[in-house]
């Protein structure tokens, strides 16, 4: 292969009917035909809901196989559909490159106390309250999937901080006591994500 040509097969406005794997495996034999040799392809984590494009990831060990977040198959099908789609692009030699996202939590089961400062959204690495309590969503305990491939349970300490407080209803920066930002992530707005 002397000029190798990866495609990426999805887009943010895909119909959200859980046919695109099955569509993927369906279109191998003509993206080998027309010169694509790599798919670079969407998560295929189970996410927020069904029209989540992938990217506000709530099991990282469902790949539409569980009822969860009211669906069993994500926005793009299910674990039965992905499994063959990969194994179609294979046999027509094509490589298969998973966008996988592992710093995404989204979605949680409940929330918990968490002790918190407030940052300044345009310089997060600047308090602008004292350590006080919120309601954060940090809980998750996937009950769809009641333990399979994996018992771990997420709560707060898995995470820096949040954007939203339960309780007060209110969006801001906070970080949790004990926690503190990268800072080498962009110096837009001193530390912008």
């Amino acid at each position: 292969m002397t000029r190798p040509t990866m495609m990426q097969y999805f887009e943010w406005y895909l119909p959200a009917d859980g046919k695109h794997w099955e569509n993927l495996k369906n279109d191998a034999s003509h993206l080998k035909e027309i010169g694509i040799s790599h798919i670079w392809m969407p998560p295929a984590f189970k996410a927020t809901g069904k029209e989540d494009v992938g990217y506000g990831i709530y099991d990282l060990f469902d790949l539409g196989e569980f009822d969860q977040k009211g669906t069993v198959p994500t926005k793009y099908g299910t674990k039965k559909d992905y499994i063959p789609a990969i194994q179609a692009l294979q046999e027509q030699g094509i490589v298969t490159i998973a966008d996988i996202v592992l710093n995404h939590m989204m979605g949680a089961d409940a929330t918990e106390e968490v002790t918190v400062v407030e940052d300044d959204p345009n310089n997060r690495l600047k308090q602008v309250t004292g350590e006080h309590a919120i309601e954060a969503w940090t809980v998750f305990t996937f009950p769809g999937r009641n333990n399979k491939y994996s018992d771990f349970k997420w709560n707060h300490v898995y995470f820096d901080g949040v954007d939203w407080d339960q309780r007060a209803k209110k969006s801001a920066i906070y970080n949790f006591r004990g926690n503190s930002w990268e800072t080498d992530v962009d110096h837009t707005k001193t530390n912008y994500d």
